[in-house]
């Protein structure tokens, strides 16, 4: 991914433990909380209300600029086997991050090995200025999962915080914050629903913090 912008500005990325552990709605807060721009370099299937499409629904500031993705993949599945059945191989070359003055959220596909391509993975997209923020969520496993995210992030030199998403797990947060030494941000609850004002409530709670990464 070319470095296209502002210096000074926020590059965030936004990684999971796994799927649909919550990164698009952190993603929403996140974009929210900093009135950042908001990119998925690749989406993999739902095209026709991708994540791109929720984010933009979900954030209701004026400044934010919702920006086209690199690769938009028919299938929803691994994005090097959805990139197959197009009939296409995703080449990092051509992701280029958008030109802005703004901070910028960028929202991954998956966890950090999901591979792109028969050598490159999503970690391949995080480019060493980068912000990372990882999205937990409890399940059987996510311990794991979490720790190994962390410690690969740790090793290749980035300094991630956490996000917790859905019901509390106590145990569980504080083994991995206890193993890993990150800050953490927050917590999103299971909410109801999610829509602009609960958006608008987590990116007030969180904004301090997102602004001191």
């Amino acid at each position: 991914m070319s470095k296209q912008v502002e210096a000074n500005s926020k590059k965030i990325f936004i990684t999971g433990i796994g799927t649909d552990v919550g990164k698009t709605i952190v993603s929403a807060i996140v974009v929210e909380a900093l009135e950042a721009d908001y990119f998925k370099p690749v989406q993999a299937g739902d095209l026709t209300y991708s994540d791109t499409h929720k984010v933009t629904e979900l954030v209701s500031n004026t400044t934010s600029k919702f920006h086209p993705n690199a690769y938009a993949l028919q299938t929803p599945m691994s994005p090097h086997a959805a990139a197959e059945i197009d009939e296409i191989i995703i080449d990092l070359k051509t992701v280029e991050l958008p030109k802005t003055n703004n901070d910028i959220v960028i929202e991954g596909a998956g966890g950090l090995l999901v591979p792109l391509n028969e050598k490159e993975t999503i970690l391949d997209l995080i480019h060493p200025d980068y912000k990372v923020i990882v999205v937990s969520r409890h399940y059987l496993g996510s311990i794991n999962h979490t720790l190994l995210t962390v410690k690969l992030l740790q090793e290749k030199g980035f300094d991630p915080v956490i996000v917790f998403s859905g019901e509390e797990h106590v145990t569980t947060e504080e083994i991995i914050q206890k193993m890993t030494g990150v800050r953490i941000i927050g917590r999103i609850d299971n909410e109801p629903y999610f829509d602009t004002m609960v958006i608008r409530e987590y990116a007030s709670l969180f904004k301090d913090k997102l602004e001191a990464l």
